[in-house]
C-alpha cells in the first residue's frame, strides 16, 4: 500500500490502485464536480501516474499555461531529488525527456465552456515510468528511458509527487503575482527544438515545420516554407481521456 502523502496547503491527495487511471478518474470528478487541488494518483513498482485538478475561473487561453507551470514545477522537483547530471526538458507537446530521451508525458483535459467563458476546471496529468518495458533488456529503446536507467533507481516516487506539488504551487503563485514572464523565462530553457525542424501528431492530425518560437500564451508559432502558424495550447486538450 502506498504510503499517505504530504501535500500543500489547498492540495489533498487521493490514491488509487491496481490499474485505475488518475487522469480519468480526476477528469471525472472534474466534471462531477469537485474540490480544486484534488490530486489523485497511482504509485506502482513500474510508474508513477498523478493528476491535479484546477480551478482556473478564467478563459482558457489564460487558463491553459497551468500545464507549462506544472512541467516547470515538476523540472524543479526532479532536479532537486535526481543526481545532478539527470536533465529534465520537455517537448511542446507535453512529452518529458530526461538525459533527451523521452520519459513519460503531461496530460491536460478542461472543462467545455463557450468561447471567452471561464473554464470551471483544468486536469493536468502525469506519467512517469520508473522501470523498463522489460528490465531483463534494459537499452533496448535508446529513444525512450525511465528514471531507473538513468540514476534514479533511490528516488521515491511519493517524495517526487510531493516536490512536484510544491514546486507546481510556487509558479502558480509567481504567474497570479507577477504574470506570465517569469515562467516563460524559465520554460523557454526547457523547451526541446525550439529553432529546429519537429513533427508531431495532434488530435488526429499531423504537424511539421520549424519551431520559431510561442507566442503570449504559449502557442507555438511554426514556419512551413513562407507561412506560419499558430499551435495554441487548446490543440493538447484530451477528449474523453484520448489524444
Amino acid at each position: 500500500m502506498t504510503p499517505e502523502l504530504t501535500f500543500p496547503p489547498l492540495f489533498q491527495g487521493e490514491a488509487l490502485t491496481g490499474a485505475a487511471d488518475p487522469f480519468a478518474k480526476a477528469c471525472t470528478q472534474a466534471l462531477l464536480g469537485c474540490d480544486a487541488g484534488t490530486v489523485i494518483y497511482n504509485i506502482t513498482p513500474d510508474a508513477l501516474k498523478a493528476a491535479i485538478i484546477f480551478a482556473p475561473e478564467r478563459p482558457m487561453t489564460e487558463a491553459l499555461p497551468v500545464l507549462i507551470a506544472c512541467e516547470v514545477g515538476f523540472q524543479n522537483a526532479l532536479g532537486a531529488l535526481a543526481p545532478p547530471e539527470v536533465s529534465v526538458h520537455f517537448r511542446w507537446d507535453g512529452e518529458i525527456l530526461v538525459n533527451n530521451a523521452r520519459c513519460g508525458r503531461m496530460r491536460m483535459a478542461a472543462a467545455e465552456v463557450a468561447k471567452g467563458a471561464d473554464l470551471d476546471w483544468v486536469v493536468i496529468g502525469l506519467e512517469l515510468p520508473l522501470l523498463p518495458p522489460d528490465p531483463e533488456t534494459p537499452g533496448l529503446t535508446p529513444d525512450q528511458t525511465c528514471l531507473f536507467e538513468e540514476g534514479c533507481a533511490d528516488l521515491d516516487p511519493g517524495l517526487l509527487l510531493e516536490a512536484w506539488t510544491r514546486h507546481t504551487l510556487v509558479w502558480i503563485n509567481r504567474w497570479s503575482d507577477e504574470g506570465l514572464r517569469p515562467l516563460s523565462t524559465e520554460w523557454r530553457g526547457l523547451v526541446d527544438k525550439m529553432g529546429e525542424p519537429v513533427e508531431m501528431t495532434l488530435a488526429g492530425q499531423s504537424y511539421s515545420g520549424t519551431f520559431m518560437g510561442i507566442d503570449e500564451s504559449f502557442g507555438m508559432l511554426l514556419r512551413q516554407g513562407d507561412d506560419t502558424q499558430l499551435l495554441p495550447l487548446s490543440l493538447l486538450l484530451e477528449q474523453g481521456g484520448e489524444r
